[in-house]
C-alpha cells in the first residue's frame, strides 16, 4: 500500500512494518531475501496502478514530479547547479555529445504529456523505488512510502522509475551481475517480469496480498483510455533512463564529484543509445 506519511520537521514521518528497505534487502544474497523483494514489488505495482486510476482534480494540472524538473535543468542548464553537479553536465556533453542531451530531454517532455486517449496524464508516485519500497519483517503489509515527490505525468514515468532502479543494480552490483550463476538467487530481469506482470494483471489487493486474476495487459474497465496495452514499453524503457540519468545528477548535486560519476556518464550513453530496453523484459509487455 501507499504509505503517505505525517509532517516531522523538515520532511515526512512514515510508519511500516519492516526496518529494511527493499534495496537493503537486494544485498542479502539468500533466496528468500529475493523472494521477499519479489512479494514487495508486485504489491508496489498493484498500489500504484490504484493511484494511476484516480482521476485529477480539475483545474490547472499538477507538476511532474520533482525528480523529471531536476533533471530537465540540470540537462538544459537553465538553474543554478552545485559544483560538481556542473562538471557532470559539462563532462555529460563531452561524452553524450548534443544529441544524446536532446533524446533525453525530449523524452523527459514527452513523460509528463498527454499523448492520446491510451497515454493520459495521470497522478504519479514520482520516486517508486527499492529504497522507498519496505517490506515487513514478519507480518504486515508492504509500503511505498509516498508524498515527497508526488506529482503527474504518463503512468510509465513510474513503472520506469522502479524499472531503472533494477537496472541500475544489474549494473553496478556484484551480486546481481552474477545471478546467472546464482542457483536460487531472483536475477534482476525476475523482478522487472514480476514487477511488470503485477501491474498488467490490475490486483484490486494494494496492500501486500495476492491480487486478483485478470487477463494481463488488457485494459479493464475503469481504467483510463480503451482496451490495449497498459503502458507503452518504449515509453517504460525510455523512462528507465530518465531515473538512472536523475541519480546520477542527485548523486553530483547531494554527495560531491566522484570518478565514479564518468563510469555513470558510459553506462547511461549506453543506456540512451538502446533506449533503456533492458528495463523490459522482451515477452513481458
Amino acid at each position: 500500500m501507499l504509505a503517505t506519511g505525517t509532517p516531522y520537521g523538515d520532511g515526512l514521518l512514515h510508519r511500516a512494518a519492516g526496518s529494511a528497505s527493499a534495496a537493503a534487502w537486494l544485498r542479502d544474497p539468500r533466496p528468500q531475501a529475493g523472494r521477499l523483494v519479489a512479494h514487495s514489488l508486485a504489491a508496489a505495482a498493484r498500489a500504484l496502478r490504484a493511484l494511476h486510476g484516480v482521476s485529477l482534480p480539475s483545474g490547472p494540472q499538477p507538476l511532474p514530479p520533482p525528480g523529471v524538473r531536476r533533471l530537465r535543468e540540470w540537462a538544459a542548464g537553465t538553474a543554478p547547479l552545485a559544483p560538481a553537479a556542473a562538471r557532470l553536465r559539462r563532462r555529460a556533453r563531452e561524452m553524450w555529445g548534443e544529441g544524446r542531451t536532446e533524446r533525453l530531454l525530449g523524452w523527459a517532455d514527452e513523460a509528463v504529456r498527454a499523448s492520446g486517449a491510451g497515454a493520459p496524464v495521470v497522478p504519479l508516485h514520482g520516486w517508486a523505488s527499492t529504497g522507498s519500497l519496505v517490506p515487513p519483517r514478519s507480518r504486515g503489509r508492504v509500503v511505498l512510502l509516498t508524498g515527497e515527490d508526488l506529482g503527474a505525468g504518463r503512468r510509465e514515468l513510474d513503472l520506469g522509475w522502479m524499472l531503472g532502479d533494477l537496472v541500475e543494480l544489474a549494473w553496478s552490483s556484484p551480486l546481481h551481475r552474477a545471478a546467472a550463476e546464482s542457483p536460487g538467487l531472483l536475477s534482476v530481469t525476475d523482478l522487472q517480469r514480476v514487477f511488470l506482470g503485477a501491474y498488467e494483471a490490475d490486483g484490486s489487493d494494494t496492500d501486500g496480498r495476492e491480487g486478483g486474476s485478470h487477463d494481463a495487459g488488457v485494459r479493464e474497465d475503469g481504467d483510463h483510455g480503451p482496451a490495449g496495452p497498459v503502458y507503452d514499453p518504449v515509453a517504460v524503457g525510455r523512462c528507465a533512463v530518465l531515473r538512472v540519468v536523475t541519480h546520477m545528477r542527485d548523486f553530483a548535486t547531494y554527495c560531491e564529484w566522484s570518478d565514479e560519476l564518468l563510469d555513470y556518464l558510459a553506462f547511461t550513453a549506453e543506456l540512451i543509445d538502446e533506449e533503456g530496453r533492458r528495463a523490459v523484459p522482451r515477452g513481458v509487455s
